[in-house]
């Protein structure tokens, strides 16, 4: 061990010393006895009582601990100069914009943020360019003392309208709200249970399609929360309460709906007829049927179906009378296929855009074309299949890194696409109806978003079983490859999410201290299409965290960094990825971040919101899936008597899709098992939820909380407490 070494874990063990005599006087639950038996397998969970969150007992540990973590990071020294510097980065961008919708007649509707502001408000823009502010969740904070945020929004076809949601405190429990785009008036009353609407306007521009979860009784089960949902078609103006029924469980005989799943009706401009989309959860294999559109809301809507999931569609595109879908059926990488939605036939459904090596990614009808997203490796791409051509273009961009589709409508010429890289910032650009690109100016580059000294490096890792995982990797110009660099190593690894290029300014506060970067497409992300998802999926969900830790030895072994110089950060389902990486390897890593995350998958199902991910991760009622979800339970992976490395937890108490006690269950396990004498932190916001509408002050300090614990862990001198 070289001297330097010998003197970061001299200090890390005072360091430690203090902590832990400070640990000492936290509350410790007591474990109880509870077990459960499956197929013959008894499966102990001693921190059950963890999950009523409503007893006083709880509530006062949580507080506790979270008290603690809070105290602990603030008063780390380099905290406060950190918590600066990822502010004065993240503010220097005059502008941020969260997401843009066109109408027809040239209007945009879209959420920007300022530099001086906490969240995103919605505006509109006229055709001639001049701005109106239509909702500003701020309001809703000066009137509750919560913290409000828009959780989505749609404009009628005229533009005329808006409908959008707003929920408090991170719960994303929102109300659809109506207003006039012209006078900002509001129009009639909220709709509540409303946090996936999914809400289309129909032609008129006075009424649209909605999805409304169930009302729930005192008394009712949690797991009741995503079931039994219902489509309704709303007149603006109306009472809710007189809203006609469209679609779920048992409403259409013509079309199967399980109390499980979710039931949208789909319109699109243009279109003479209207989808019913079936979701299973978060299974990505759709159900569509077809009816034409003025029978909707009629009795006995003649529904046709287009496909049920065995076609292997998880993707469409209406465009007047035909439909466009994306499937696997003849490749993993995915191709497009064409039917009338007059006559649906999907097996005998030309090709329309044949399976290739790069990975068709998503789809999307406008009135000049059919734009595609395409995966070519670590790039992204866009192409367009104008109508009555042969043969697709592709878009050429300025620069290469993930281009994504933001705005199409089938009544309005081109995209407005998102263009980003590793080292370059989100730019919104728009695409004419010829495939040329201009810049649109709505997202302007700060100061701190496009530098010069960075370098971001795509390489391949062999893992365990001789599969190629991609690595990207980004750091400063120049460092010394010498193993003593604080490295930070991200993935997530499910539902085939992939993770793209992008840039965050505030990421610069790591890099800026000598830190490295590095991103890990592990199996369960579709960074190679349908094949590479699957491998990562259930059964096969060991993939994920064996990428993941071959990914870490790579780094380790190519003296980009070493154990003590390593962190891992995951969230939400990427808690599996993170948890489960540091239960088999606690040798491999200094410090450990799961982020809202799902760490007890064995109690999951009996959530909310665990009903509905029953596709993605298995049930305990199959024995097979029973074994797969016991292999992804960090929880219960936890070993007595070993030396784990330091772990942050960080939730949101008001998560509505990962319950805050699985980071609760999981801090009071390793807090009795581990002998490393590293602290085990649970970093609770009580303003909240899994992220989603955070304000930027949250997220700041969240970046903070997270940056100042791995380098305080991986031994940076100026985060050593005194």
């Amino acid at each position: 061990m070289t001297l330097v070494r010998s003197f970061l874990a001299l200090a890390g063990g005072v360091l430690l010393t203090a902590h832990m005599a400070l640990a000492q006087t936290l509350p410790v639950f007591a474990p109880g006895e509870t077990r459960d038996t499956f197929f013959g397998t008894v499966v102990a969970d001693p921190y059950r009582g963890l999950e009523n969150v409503s007893d006083a007992k709880v509530t006062a540990w949580m507080q506790a601990h979270a008290d603690h973590a809070r105290r602990t990071l603030d008063s780390l020294p380099g905290y406060a100069p950190l918590r600066t510097r990822i502010a004065e980065l993240d503010n220097a961008v005059a502008a941020t914009v969260g997401s843009v919708r066109r109408v027809a007649g040239g209007s945009l509707f879209f959420t920007r943020r300022s530099a001086t502001e906490n969240t995103l408000k919605l505006y509109h823009r006229s055709p001639g360019g001049q701005e109106t502010r239509l909702v500003d969740p701020d309001e809703w904070e000066k009137l509750t003392g919560k913290p409000h945020a828009i959780n989505y929004y749609a404009p009628s076809p005229d533009g005329r309208l808006v409908a959008f949601g707003v929920s408090a405190a991170g719960s994303e429990d929102a109300s659809i709200y109506v207003l006039e785009t012209a006078t900002g008036k509001r129009i009639g009353e909220p709709i509540n249970r409303a946090q996936y609407p999914e809400i289309n306007w129909r032609a008129d521009s006075a009424s649209f399609f909605y999805f409304r979860q169930q009302e729930l009784q005192p008394g009712t089960p949690v797991t009741e929360r995503y079931r039994n949902g219902r489509a309704w078609l709303h007149v603006v103006g109306t009472d809710a309460a007189t809203d006609i029924l469209v679609g779920g469980p048992g409403v259409s005989p013509r079309v199967a709906v399980d109390p499980n799943d979710f039931a949208f009706v789909v319109v699109v401009p243009g279109s003479r007829h209207a989808l019913t989309l079936v979701v299973a959860g978060v299974q990505q294999e759709l159900a569509l049927y077809t009816a034409p559109l003025e029978s909707v809301g009629k009795p006995d809507t003649p529904w046709v179906r287009v496909c049920d999931r065995a076609d292997k569609i998880t993707d469409f595109a209406i465009h007047g009378d035909d439909i466009f879908l994306r499937t696997y059926r003849d490749s993993p990488r995915f191709s497009i296929i064409r039917t009338p939605l007059a006559a649906p036939d999907v097996k005998g459904a030309g090709v329309v855009v044949a399976a290739s090596q790069q990975v068709v990614v998503g789809l999307a009808a406008a009135k000049d074309a059919l734009y595609i997203e395409a995966r070519d490796g670590a790039v992204k791409r866009i192409k367009r299949l104008p109508w009555g051509a042969a043969a697709v273009t592709e878009v050429k961009l300025p620069i290469e890194g993930s281009a994504r589709i933001m705005s199409v409508r089938p009544d309005v010429d081109g995209a407005i696409i998102g263009l980003a890289a590793w080292t370059r910032a989100r730019e919104i650009y728009e695409v004419d109806a010829t495939g040329k690109v201009a810049n649109t100016g709505l997202q302007p580059l700060g100061p701190f978003d496009a530098p010069t000294d960075l370098e971001a490096t795509e390489v391949l890792v062999k893992s365990h079983d001789g599969a190629m995982v991609p690595l990207s990797i980004i750091h400063k110009r120049g460092i010394k490859l010498d193993g003593s660099n604080p490295t930070l190593l991200y993935g997530y690894g499910a539902y085939g999410i992939t993770e793209e290029p992008g840039f965050a300014a505030p990421r610069l506060a790591w890099l800026e201290r000598g830190g490295v970067y590095a991103v890990a497409n592990v199996r369960g992300s579709a960074v190679y299409g349908e094949d590479w998802y699957k491998a990562g999926y259930k059964t096969t969900k060991p993939n994920t965290w064996k990428d993941l830790i071959a990914c870490a030895e790579y780094l380790i072994a190519q003296k980009y960094t070493s154990s003590a110089k390593l962190g891992i950060l995951g969230g939400s389902a990427g808690g599996i990825l993170v948890g489960r990486a540091l239960t088999e390897r606690p040798d491999l890593f200094a410090a450990v971040v799961p982020a809202v995350g799902v760490l007890d998958a064995v109690r999951a199902e009996t959530t909310a919101n665990g009903v509905p991910n029953i596709p993605e991760f298995g049930t305990v009622k199959k024995e097979d899936e029973f074994r797969a979800l016991l292999a992804m339970s960090s929880y219960h992976q936890i070993r007595d008597q070993t030396a784990y490395p330091a772990v942050l937890l960080i939730h949101g108490v008001h998560d509505p899709r990962v319950d805050v006690w699985q980071s609760s269950k999981m801090a009071a396990r390793l807090m009795a098992a581990t002998t490393s004498g590293k602290p085990i932190l649970l970093d609770l916001d009580y303003q909240a939820g899994h992220g989603i509408g955070s304000t930027k002050a949250q997220r700041q300090q969240q970046t903070a909380d997270i940056y100042a614990f791995l380098l305080w862990q991986t031994g940076s001198p100026e985060f050593q407490p005194k």
